[in-house]
């Protein structure tokens, strides 16, 4: 009698968290970002479990702070800023995300989101997202062992016959800065995607009754989760540029 295969064990730790966004961010002056949504995607064949802890619980209210997701599924998760004071203002509090099979109690994978309670959302909102985002992406690549910066290298001075008196070098240098001032900014089809891929993040999920929105808009949980992949890859080059 041929025997039943077992599911083979997953290690602790090491389960990859889909969460959209990963960074959550409250302005004082407008009410409407005091409450900001989770969502929890579980593209996987089994049901998770998961659980939001954070560094300072007592200044959030999160709605269903544990609970379940059924396989190829998603849920919302609902944090609201319950202690908006200007003496929080600029102060990063972190959440994470832990996951684990409904069987077990060990926590498959996890996923941290930053917070950050900002004054004004008219004059900070699109200057300090950049930074923050930039500082937060600077602490993950500092943290790796993986990645080394480069060696310093002293350049040598020119002599005068390298410098030359021929009008060709100058021509050369002012060509060579005209291409880095052109290509300083993102290009229009990285800006184009860019947008196509946060549309595509606010449609309707399959499987949603009241919605508004036609039902051939409506996308499967596998589709947003390659927007969102999409989306990370083209923040990073926007950075990098």
């Amino acid at each position: 009698m041929q025997q039943q295969r077992r599911q083979p064990e997953l290690v602790e730790g090491n389960l990859p968290v889909f969460v959209f966004p990963t960074e959550l961010i409250f302005y004082a002056d407008d009410q409407s970002t005091h409450k900001q949504v989770l969502t929890l995607y579980n593209p996987y064949e089994f049901a998770l479990k998961f659980k939001v802890l954070c560094t300072t619980p007592n200044k959030y209210v999160v709605v269903d702070a544990a609970g379940a997701v059924k396989p190829q599924c998603c849920v919302d998760i609902v944090i609201r800023h319950r202690d908006v004071r200007s003496c929080h203002y600029d102060v990063i509090d972190k959440f994470r995300l832990q996951v684990s099979e409904q069987s077990q109690r060990k926590a498959l994978g996890r996923k941290e989101i930053i917070a950050t309670l900002l004054p004004s959302a008219r004059e900070q909102r699109k200057e300090v997202e950049e930074k923050r985002i930039k500082e937060h992406l600077t602490e993950r690549i500092h943290g790796s062992p993986s990645i080394y910066p480069f060696e310093k290298v002293e350049r040598q001075p020119w002599s005068q016959e390298d410098l030359g008196s021929s009008p060709t070098s100058d021509a050369h240098c002012s060509v060579a800065v005209e291409n880095r001032t052109v290509s300083s900014g993102p290009s229009l089809l990285t800006v184009f995607l860019g947008i196509v891929c946060v549309a595509a993040l606010m449609l309707p999920t399959l499987g949603e009754v009241e919605s508004l929105v036609p039902l051939y808009f409506h996308l499967s949980v596998n589709q947003k989760l390659v927007a969102a992949y999409v989306l990370g890859l083209i923040t990073m080059v926007i950075l990098r540029i």
